[in-house]
């Protein structure tokens, strides 16, 4: 089992930022890790600063054909002062063995500050 972490942020608290967001960093977890199979997923876990609560980012997750079945659930983040708002944050369980080095973590928007040594190239 590997664990993938991912985090975006959305400019606006509206349904729709947050489901486009979401859907946005799904699926770019999913390409970049070649993950192409829900049943590759054990289970996904998604937190939200609190200034999001317009919509549950699970939603989108859900709404993504093919991956209707997977575990989801959603949380918001321990609010630290001065941390980076409107961010949505992914924990990506999967059933994947390639060696922790190789695992794809993705991080989009204004969240790539929460770990610049794993933005990728494209990502940036």
């Amino acid at each position: 089992m590997r664990a993938i972490r991912g985090a975006t942020t959305i400019e606006t608290n509206s349904p729709e930022a947050i489901y486009a967001a979401t859907k946005e960093l799904f699926e770019e977890i999913l390409t970049q890790n070649e993950i192409t199979d829900s049943e590759q997923l054990t289970s996904v876990i998604i937190t939200v600063t609190e200034d999001i609560f317009a919509a549950f980012p699970a939603k989108a997750v859900r709404e993504t054909p093919g991956f209707e079945y997977v575990p989801v659930m959603g949380m918001q983040e321990i609010p630290v002062p001065n941390s980076l708002p409107m961010c949505i944050r992914f924990m990506v369980f999967t059933d994947l063995h390639q060696p922790l080095e190789a695992i794809n973590h993705v991080y989009l928007r204004g969240a790539k500050v929460l770990r610049p040594d794993l933005v990728k190239e494209e990502d940036a």
